[in-house]
């Protein structure tokens, strides 16, 4: 498996917003939550490819910019068929660095 990499400082990424990041040859959305906890997941969105870091983020759901389409950043899962979904990726904080550790793509 991937080692984490870091991608950012705490303060870096806003409450409430995500930033792209290319870790390992993939692209990651990481999101600052309301609640001081970040979430990664895969930065495309499976409709159309738009960049899921630049969406709208509410109650751990981030909305793509396009279309809208709703996916749950615990998990991936899009709203409106949980079966699709997008990778998430583990993070963590480690001091001052946030660190994203991706899985290869299958």
């Amino acid at each position: 498996m991937a080692d984490f990499v870091t991608v950012a400082k705490v303060g870096d990424i806003p409450p409430g917003q995500g930033q792209a990041f290319n870790v390992s040859g993939r692209m990651a959305a990481v999101f600052h939550l309301a609640d001081g906890s970040y979430q990664a997941i895969d930065d495309f969105c499976p409709h159309m490819g738009a960049s899921l870091a630049g969406g709208y983020v509410e109650d751990g759901v981030v909305m793509c910019p396009w279309h809208a389409w709703g996916f749950q950043l615990c998990d991936g899962a899009w709203l409106d068929n949980p079966k699709v979904k997008v990778d998430c990726f583990d993070v963590r904080v480690e001091g001052d660095e946030i660190q994203v550790r991706v899985k290869p793509k299958e």
